[in-house]
């Protein structure tokens, strides 16, 4: 059975779903997947839409925003003009309306991921080649992923990696098991850059003609525990198809 190597590169996550994230040292994972990532979600109040999570498809106004947490258990959002809001302001529904011109409520509750309580692993290696097939630098904050990683790996294998791949990041134990793992399916989030100012289409198309429109792969935490930027990581893949799941 073949066994890459190699470490934990960034760990990132994103406390409120569709807004932008930051990048962090170490992190807790368990059964809410990454502890504090999209634990807080803003909620549609407009009739056809009445309490559904707002995202980036959408509003890519979302991306002008940024959340992350300053020590607390609640996120602070930094809005476009650079002001800085606490989750429990009472004035912050009215400015996030005001900015994205939706009526919203906002949501605090561990696991809204699309695809539940799981964890987005991404491969250097991967983006690497990615930028080499695109002519031109691509943003890993695209993907928006949870742990980025640098093994010796070849590009792009994680694609196949299916039910049974073990990855094990410092304490932690991740396994493509369970409903909605697998290789990741992108939906159009990836097209715009981080800040939401441009859109790349050729980007998505690249990945759909060449990539079956995969990047990343989604896992489940098997073993709970803390990791750490620079952390050992080990992957063990099982090579097969692959299940369709996106994020945002």
């Amino acid at each position: 059975m073949t066994t890459y190597q190699g470490s934990v590169q960034r760990v990132l996550w994103w406390p409120v779903k569709s807004l932008r994230g930051e990048e962090i040292g170490q992190a807790r994972f368990d059964d809410r997947g990454m502890a504090g990532d999209r634990a807080y979600a803003l909620i549609d109040g407009r009739e056809t839409h009445q309490g559904r999570q707002l995202t980036v498809r959408q509003r890519p106004e979302m991306l002008h925003w940024r959340s992350g947490y300053d020590g607390g258990d609640a996120p602070v959002l930094t809005a476009p003009d650079g002001s800085v809001w606490k989750w429990d302001d009472p004035g912050l529904v009215a400015a996030l309306t005001q900015s994205l011109g939706v009526p919203l409520s906002l949501r605090a509750a561990d696991g809204q991921q699309d695809r539940g309580p799981t964890v987005l692993v991404t491969a250097e290696a991967s983006r690497v080649a990615l930028e080499e097939e695109m002519g031109g630098p691509v943003d890993l904050l695209r993907f928006r992923p949870n742990l980025h990683l640098s093994l010796d790996a070849p590009a792009f294998e994680e694609q196949d990696w299916s039910a049974g791949t073990v990855i094990s990041v410092g304490e932690v134990e991740l396994t493509v098991t369970g409903d909605h793992a697998g290789p990741c399916i992108r939906c159009a989030v990836p097209s715009w850059d981080p800040d939401g100012r441009e859109r790349w289409p050729e980007l998505q198309k690249h990945l759909i003609q060449r990539h079956e429109n995969k990047f990343g792969v989604i896992m489940r935490v098997t073993r709970p525990g803390t990791v750490r930027r620079g952390d050992r990581a080990t992957a063990v893949p099982v090579l097969d198809c692959a299940a369709p799941y996106g994020s945002s």
